[in-house]
């Protein structure tokens, strides 16, 4: 490397013609310094410059040190360069910088010594990458295992991921199928979130829950005397849902007489409350969600076909968990960090005879049971890993589904015979019915004192004796 005219580097040998320093290290887009052996800036690419704001003449002609143009953590921490040799090889470092603007900007710093007549170096070569896009790309591959508070990565849940923000951003009529624990719920309140509907209300009804008398006024509201103790005017929910969402859950389970009136709503938009003649305009977005078979439901006459078309504008099926291998651990991860922090418990892990029976198990009750099954395994954990005997007995028996995990060898263990005896869950068994055996599992091992036995399940006395009587156990 020579020095031309007006003294700018150039590069000789490498070519048939001299070539400017500066111009072939300016085409390169990456942040790039030459510093000489005392790490002053001799020379600065277009892209550092562009980078950390500094001139290119500024920092040439004064020889400024490198720490006032990268001002780098590392040159505060400790400068690399400054313990090379000749010989050393290039170190990289990942920290970041303060730019003119004093933005800070995360960055890969590469140093390598340019070799001198001696052992010191006779300057140094040092690279600045800006790391912010690899950065925002990961962002972006999280956020593709999730939307809103679903998570998964299998092809089957990439493929509802693709859809949602599109689904989301029309007022369409949604209908969410899939089997029950999916997460249909989820799917719902993630659409609206992500709607411009997000700041209005959402509104959750569950058309199986009510007889048919009380769910009509529920939906649809009633006026002062439209029945016997109807004392006073009563919105519905969908007057409640206007400017957002109202998310029919179960719409299976809606009565004929009522999908009707839904259907009526649904082409005009106008509410007609019990005892009322005034019609009530709603800007409503409907979503409905269920587990059963609209389409045999219609042949059977038990479903009407036009409110099935009127619904059926987007369909998002979600699939079961069974069909998302990939999803188990996943969500085995998530939970048990939730669990774990919500318990205040130092959970770290599952161990691997656990993790054997976790991700076997085919999870009839999908993913509401997986949660269930780490919620129980994190309440009566009293170690940093979840074992197989914190676990439900019934993964470890031998039923249709399970793959045959009685011939695990904790099936035998005497930890799990006794929790066995006073677990006893079944798959169909629902939550409230879990915690309650839990509760008797832990008092029972706490020979009845309520203070141990909180302690056992990681709950608060108060928690355990809120507990003792909403499930009405009777307990010293």
């Amino acid at each position: 490397m020579g020095t031309v005219g007006s003294c700018l580097p150039r590069v000789e040998g490498l070519f048939q013609e001299s070539i400017a320093l500066q111009a072939l290290i300016d085409d390169i887009p990456m942040g790039i310094a030459i510093l000489d052996e005392n790490l002053q800036v001799t020379l600065l690419n277009r892209a550092l410059c562009a980078l950390t704001g500094f001139s290119q003449e500024l920092a040439a002609a004064y020889r400024v040190p490198c720490r006032h143009v990268v001002r780098s953590r590392i040159c505060a921490a400790g400068c690399p360069a400054r313990k090379m040799r000749t010989d050393a090889n290039p170190v990289s470092v990942d920290t970041d910088i303060i730019d003119r603007e004093r933005q800070r900007i995360p960055v890969r710093i590469t140093l390598a010594p340019v070799a001198g007549k001696g052992e010191t170096p006779a300057g140094f070569i040092e690279t600045v990458e800006d790391m912010r896009p690899y950065r925002e790309l990961g962002v972006r591959a999280s956020q593709a295992y999730s939307f809103g508070e679903i998570i998964g990565k299998s092809p089957r849940m990439e493929k509802v991921f693709s859809i949602l923000p599109a689904v989301a951003q029309s007022d369409s009529s949604v209908l969410v199928t899939g089997e029950t624990g999916t997460g249909k719920d989820l799917v719902a309140e993630a659409i609206h979130g992500a709607s411009g509907r997000a700041k209005g209300p959402f509104i959750k009804v569950n058309c199986g829950a009510l007889p048919e008398t009380l769910l009509e006024s529920e939906l649809f509201g009633h006026r002062k005397g439209a029945f016997t103790g109807a004392v006073e005017n009563k919105p519905g929910r969908f007057q409640l849902a206007h400017n957002g969402t109202l998310f029919l859950t179960e719409i299976g389970d809606l009565p004929l007489t009522l999908q009707v009136k839904l259907l009526t709503f649904l082409d005009d938009q106008v509410i007609y409350p019990l005892g009322g003649a005034k019609g009530f305009q709603a800007d409503v977005r409907v979503i409905a969600g269920t587990h059963r078979d609209l389409e045999t439901m219609v042949q059977e006459g038990r479903f009407r076909q036009d409110l099935l078309f009127r619904l059926n504008v987007v369909r998002v099926h979600l699939p079961p968990l069974r069909e998302r291998e990939d999803d188990i651990r996943l969500l085995l991860d998530h939970f048990l960090n939730r669990f774990a922090e919500k318990f205040g418990k130092a959970v770290g892990g599952f161990s691997r005879d656990a993790l054997t029976l976790l991700t076997r198990y085919e999870y009839p009750g999908n993913v509401r049971e997986l949660r269930n099954i780490v919620e129980y395994a994190v309440n009566v954990c009293g170690e940093t890993r979840i074992g197989a005997d914190h676990l439900p007995a019934y993964l470890a028996e031998d039923r249709p589904g399970t793959g045959g995990m009685a011939s695990s060898p904790d099936a035998s263990d005497p930890s799990r015979r006794s929790l066995s005896s006073l677990d006893g869950h079944k798959p169909e068994e629902t939550w409230s019915e879990v915690e309650r055996r839990m509760i008797l599992d832990a008092l029972v091992r706490a020979g009845g004192k309520r203070t141990k036995a909180a302690q056992i399940l990681g709950w608060g006395r108060s928690t355990l004796w809120r507990k003792i009587k909403q499930h009405g156990i009777d307990a010293p």
